[in-house]
Order: C-alpha cells, then sequence, then structure tokens
C-alpha cells in the first residue's frame, strides 16, 4: 500500500497514537508530519454521541471558517432571469438552470463544488438528489444553499464557508485548512467549528457529546485530540 510507505512511517514516528493531544499542540504537529509534495488538505473527524437513524440527531449545517479552506472554490447556480444576473456579478463560475441538470444527469459533469439555487429553481435541481445527495452537492436550505440572497450565500462560500454532516456511523469530516496555514489559523477555524457544532447539539441526545476528535493531513497520520479541551 502506498499509504504505508517509508515517509509516511517516517511521520507516523512523530506521533504518539495513544495520547490525546491539546488542541494546539496537534495542529503544530499535523503541520510537522505533513510529508507529501503537495499543499495538504487538513482535516478534522469528529465522533458524536448521536445516533444518525433518528431523525431528531440529524446533526447538520454550515459554518463560515474565519480563515478560509486555502481552496478555491467552483460555484454553480441554478438560477433564472435577474438572479441569474445576481449570481455571475456575485462571482459564480457557473449559471444556469435546465442546461446544467442535463449535463449532469446525461454527461455525469461534477466540475464544480458546491451548487447553489434559488427556491423557485427546485423542481429542477430535486430531479438531481439520486446523483447530488450522495456527494453531500445537493442544495439544502439548512446550509444556506436554496436561497434568493444568492450574493450573500455565494461570498460567504468564497470567503470559507463549509457544510458539516454526521454520517451513519455518528462521525462528521470537515476540512479546516491547508498545511501551508499556520497553526493559529487552524486553531481559530477549529474553533469556529467546534462552536457551531456545539451549538447544534440535538436536545434528544443523550450522555457524552463529543466522544472523539482527530486531525490529519491528506496523506498524514491522524493526530487525537483530547475532546475535554476542544469545547
Amino acid at each position: 500500500m502506498a499509504s504505508k510507505g517509508k515517509k509516511f512511517l517516517e511521520a507516523q514516528k512523530k506521533v504518539d497514537k495513544q495520547k490525546l493531544y491539546e488542541p494546539k499542540e496537534a495542529f503544530e504537529l499535523v503541520k510537522e508530519a505533513a510529508f507529501a509534495g503537495f499543499n495538504e488538505t487538513v482535516e478534522v473527524s469528529i465522533r458524536l454521541g448521536v445516533n444518525p437513524k433518528h431523525a431528531d440527531q440529524q446533526v447538520r449545517g454550515a459554518v463560515v471558517l474565519p480563515n478560509g479552506t486555502g481552496k478555491e472554490v467552483r460555484v454553480l447556480v441554478f438560477a433564472k432571469g435577474e438572479k441569474a444576473k445576481e449570481a455571475e456579478a456575485a462571482g459564480a463560475e457557473f449559471v444556469g438552470a435546465e442546461e446544467y441538470a442535463e449535463k449532469i444527469q446525461k454527461e455525469g459533469w461534477m466540475d464544480f463544488d458546491v451548487a447553489v439555487a434559488t427556491p423557485d429553481m427546485m423542481g429542477v435541481v430535486g430531479r438531481l438528489g439520486r446523483v447530488l445527495g450522495p456527494r453531500g452537492l445537493m442544495p439544502n436550505p439548512k446550509a444556506g444553499t436554496v436561497t434568493f440572497d444568492l450574493e450573500k450565500a455565494i461570498k460567504e462560500i468564497k470567503a470559507g464557508k463549509i457544510e458539516y454532516r454526521v454520517d451513519k456511523e455518528g462521525v462528521v469530516h470537515v476540512p479546516v485548512g491547508k498545511v501551508s496555514f499556520e497553526a493559529e489559523q487552524i486553531e481559530e477555524n477549529f474553533a469556529t467549528l467546534m462552536e457551531a457544532l456545539i451549538k447544534a447539539k440535538p436536545a434528544s441526545a443523550k450522555g457524552t457529546y463529543l466522544k472523539g476528535i482527530s486531525i490529519a493531513s491528506t496523506m498524514g497520520p491522524g493526530i487525537k485530540i483530547n475532546p475535554l479541551k476542544a469545547k
């Protein structure tokens, strides 16, 4: 396996698998342990004390990271008329309606990172649920991607807005920056994410909410963070 190559094993030696690191220490270590020849993404995985099978224990939302994600985001907007012009003026890369829905359905076109739609376009976008849903690309009112305020939505996405959603295992996977970021920038993004997740705690969720947290760069080893220090 390529992931278990010499460089990975050397990076792994820098991490104590049994230790729960302080957040700041973990962010410095994730930078130190990164070894790939590209600017790796730093992703955090948070195991929550929820049962995603229950509708009232779904954890989903969006948050604007203060330092962005370090990634250029390509935005597709489903809109017509004046709203299409607003989307173009706000910097959306792709703006249209049925033609883009058809392109996705028939050609498997997916050259975008976030999809936004005005509410009146959901009749068209709804048909793409089976394609966009599993990829986490379906416009959703809770994430602010179904809206008439396209200028605000696009500017927030470009500024570093990310969606978070608990998977079937009760884990949230979210990018919080790049290894080129300063440790303090990753820490600020992480703190903003944690604040949003804690606010999103379902009322029906009992017991420990933050069960486990780990952080890793794209190619690097996982580093465990002490959940008690992450609030």
